[in-house]
């Protein structure tokens, strides 16, 4: 019965890898320890726990989605299912061809079972119905049916079993009795059969939210986009409709990836002579800044931001501005370089880095408090001294210079601006070193949120913290660390008023914040809204939700998927470390990048792509058209390095059915029913030879779908067209009949001759045929036994079908009496439809 079954259900005849397992034949050894027991029991507990954990999973191998559009048919499945309306609008086309045959021949029509077992192909538990959790698993050709269901439609529908599959096992056991039947269509995992599925509230009561874990933990996986970096300290994109990815190394390289993934040969920028940087672990310095202009696809500009020596002592961070090649849009012009803002670093570390556009068209730069611990230069520190420009959050206007020699302006609306004790540039103060900030798209529909600027800011010792930036914002450092005090004299002033973060985390959990973004991105709707962030050096990956109600953040821990949870073609649960920025491209979607190894000088840098496992967006919806590159020097594929839990290429082994053509309605017979037209003669005979799909081979049958679609196409495209040319063919016919009485003696004549010579071509070509087709047959039955085992021979005997010129064929075929059977099997049928045209050539 086992073997029945795989075959039945399976045609490969492979079984899922969890009955393998179970089936194994037990061993002789000897008994069991009870410690042995133990361990096989709480083994066999977490399989139980691991099978009854949600799972949902649409028959492409990815997760389910809401549909944009209402379902007509299965719309059980709406709200969220694996179906969108094109694919909803094929199982019901499906369904009523159906219904069509069961009405023909006479039998039940068993509506609503029908529909209930084909609509399990839009189930959000679709490919655990038919046995697709992963690819290495052969589809089934049923959903799988609980006993007691499959029961009572085994007694009131085993005749459907016909038209929903072409698997012949299946349909003869359909035949037999309910028990055997049942036994096939049914699954190990009795929560998973239909209709069991909907009834378990462990499956259902989270349906389409992110998967957490028992501690509460939401499970998200990756996909691995670039890698073979030396410490990418940045990835961006330009905002010019390319969706081009520009990522950066430490060491002052920044290199362009195409939407395709493939990375260019040529680097965009090459910084590295300029740049001051070492191989120590940990090191701050190098490149650590970029942006773009708001109008770069016009003007070419973007700014960066470097660490530099001058004279072998002195160091410095630079803020320059630098245009795109006019030659080659993804090259840097090397000599556009203008300087326009430098500052002194007194110590190695806390060099902040970030550049962003803010809504407004300012640039924001974002620097650390000038290093070493607790911030000691000056009385209060770098970062509570706002004449200094270290331990800052600067603003400035690119789009223009002053009077006094500044390559850019003032923004009118800054805060300090009238503040003789300020400099003019500071927008916000009190920062330690903010690593990695972002600016907030909103909400895809309300545009809540839209503009705000979160950051990651460094602690010293105890706390890491999150903020939002506020126009003249003081962020507490060195007075606070977080939500504690550090400096206890300043951390009293009542005058400081500082801005409290949205968000802190002790040393416990880590030890050096990396800002993240708020994900606004199309392909996963669940993680809309959520702040993700992560740490450095533990590299755990965080987030943060919003109570706008309150204006309160909460934080969502965020692990990666369970190996089942995360059982999708191309994504893996598992990352690198040490998490040194995250990213977003152009349509919103969300990125981090993280090393192996934090070395400037060591190429294990990887950039991965989140993804929810529990919900996608629906199908087409987050398309992209990206404008076209031009490339002048070579590409390199993207080739993956991390081990996928699944292959990336794999598809299906079969999908189920689901345009299975139905056999042509039974027609009546010309011997009971005389026609009394031409077209009736023809469209009775076409009829009766027309091929049933069983008896065409694949590839035939995909050529009789096409023209059976282009027929289709171009009735229902032009409509008004073809009622023209029939009432156009009609006048004509009326204008040419008073012709026929003129004409008619001269043509009959003309046409009895035409009809003899074209009667004695086609008896010749036809005979011609003939002997061809019985050299065949008898070429075909002297085939050795192994070879006809491969190719078997079919039962019945089908006459030659010309589906041309049908009526002058039926007129020779009654004059000879000659009967054309043969033998056919799948080689004859293929050489059919090539005979057919030769005949008809000779007609």
């Amino acid at each position: 019965m086992t073997s029945l079954r795989d075959a039945a259900l399976h045609p490969s005849g492979a079984r899922c890898p969890f009955l393998r397992t179970v089936a194994r034949p037990r061993s002789s050894k000897k008994p069991t320890s009870f410690p042995e027991f133990i361990l096989i029991m709480s083994g066999m507990l977490l399989v139980l726990a691991q099978t009854l954990s949600a799972h949902p999973q649409c028959l492409d191998f990815k997760p389910p989605f809401k549909p944009s559009w209402h379902l007509e048919f299965c719309t059980q499945y709406e709200l969220f299912g694996c179906c969108d309306q094109k694919t909803d609008n094929t199982i019901a086309q499906r369904y009523w061809d159906i219904i069509d045959q069961l009405e023909t021949a006479g039998h039940e029509l068993c509506e609503d079972m029908l529909k209930e077992i084909m609509c399990q192909e839009c189930s959000p538990y679709a490919a655990h119905l038919y046995d697709a959790e992963d690819p290495y698993t052969p589809v089934r050709e049923l959903p799988g049916l609980c006993f007691t269901y499959c029961s009572d439609f085994h007694g009131k529908c085993r005749h459907v079993v016909k038209y929903l599959t072409e698997n012949q096992r299946l349909q003869d056991t359909s035949e037999r009795d309910t028990s055997t039947f049942c036994s096939l269509v049914d699954l190990s995992d009795r929560d998973y059969c239909y209709p069991n599925v909907l009834k378990s509230p462990d499956l259902n009561s989270n349906l389409g939210q992110v998967a957490e874990n028992r501690r509460g933990c939401l499970q998200v996986c990756l996909t691995e986009v670039a890698n073979n970096l030396r410490n990418p300290v940045l990835m961006l994109h330009s905002g010019d409709g390319t969706h081009r990815m520009f990522i950066a190394e430490q060491v002052g390289f920044v290199w362009v990836h195409l939407h395709d993934g493939s990375r260019l040969e040529q680097p965009f920028l090459d910084m590295s002579g300029e740049v001051i940087t070492t191989p120590w672990l940990g090191d701050e310095r190098g490149f650590l800044g970029m942006a773009f202009h708001p109008e770069y696809r016009d003007n070419g500009r973007f700014f960066i931001y470097y660490s530099i020596q001058v004279n072998t002592e002195l160091e410095k961070v630079r803020v320059s501005e630098m245009k795109v090649s006019a030659h080659d849009m993804n090259m840097a012009d090397p000599y556009s370089e203008r300087a326009i803002l430098e500052i002194v670093e007194p110590a190695a570390n806390h060099n902040g880095g970030q550049l962003l556009f803010g809504l407004d068209g300012c640039l924001y730069i974002f620097t650390g408090d000038g290093g070493k611990a607790g911030d000691p230069f000056g009385k209060y520190g770098n970062a509570q001294n706002k004449s200094a420009l270290l331990g800052k959050v600067l603003r400035i206007d690119v789009d223009g210079s002053d009077s006094s020699g500044k390559q850019y302006r003032i923004p009118p609306d800054n805060p300090f601006l009238r503040d003789p004790e300020a400099r003019p540039e500071v927008y916000a103060y009190g920062v330690r070193n903010m690593w990695r900030c972002s600016v907030d798209r909103g909400d895809p529909v309300s545009r809540y949120g839209r503009g705000r600027i979160f950051c990651g800011d460094v602690g010293q010792n105890r706390y890491e913290e999150i903020d939002i930036i506020v126009k003249g914002g003081n962020y507490g450092w060195r007075a606070k660390e977080g939500f504690e005090c550090y400096d206890i004299k300043l951390c009293h002033n009542s005058s400081m008023n500082d801005t409290l973060p949205i968000f802190a985390y002790s040393h416990h959990v880590g030890k050096s914040v990396t800002g993240g973004y708020v994900y606004r991105g199309c392909e996963s709707p669940n993680l809309n809204g959520l702040y993700i962030f992560g740490d450095f050096m533990s590299g755990r990956i965080m987030a943060l939700e919003e109570d706008k109600s309150t204006g309160t953040w909460k934080e969502r821990s965020v692990c990666m998927g369970e190996t089942k949870t995360c059982s999708f073609p191309g994504l893996i649960n598992h990352h690198h470390k040490y998490i040194i920025s995250f990213a977003e491209d152009e349509a919103g979607e969300l990125y981090f990048l993280a090393t192996a190894y934090p070395s400037t000088m060591s190429p294990y840098g990887t950039v991965f792509k989140f993804m929810d496992p529990s919900r996608r967006a629906p199908p087409g919806k987050c398309k992209q058209k990206p404008l076209p590159v031009k490339v002048r020097g070579k590409k390199f594929p993207f080739v993956p390095r991390e081990l996928t839990l699944l292959d990336t290429n794999e598809t299906p082994t079969r999908p189920p059915p689901r345009k299975f053509k139905l056999t042509t309605k039974p027609t009546v017979t010309p011997s009971n029913v005389t026609p009394t037209t031409t077209a009736a003669i023809e469209a009775t005979t076409s009829a009766a030879v027309k091929p049933k799909w069983k008896s065409l081979d694949k590839k035939a049958r995909q050529i009789n779908k096409l023209k059976l679609w282009k027929k289709k196409k171009v009735l229902n495209k032009q409509p008004a067209k073809a009622q023209t040319k029939k009432n156009t063919v009609r006048q004509k016919t009326k204008e040419q009949s008073k012709r026929t009485s003129v004409m008619k003696p001269v043509r009959d004549k003309v046409k009895q001759t035409t009809n003899q010579t074209a009667k004695a071509v086609l008896k010749s070509n036809a005979l011609k045929k003939y002997n061809s087709l019985k050299r065949s047959t008898i070429h075909m039955r002297m085939v050795p036994p192994k070879k006809a085992a491969q190719k078997p021979v079919g039962q019945k005997k089908n006459n030659i079908k010309l589906k041309e010129s049908a009526k002058q064929y039926h007129s020779f075929m009654n004059k000879t009496k000659t009967n054309l059977n043969v033998k056919t099997n799948r080689t004859m049928q293929n050489k059919l439809p090539v005979k057919r045209r030769e005949v008809k050539k000779a007609l």
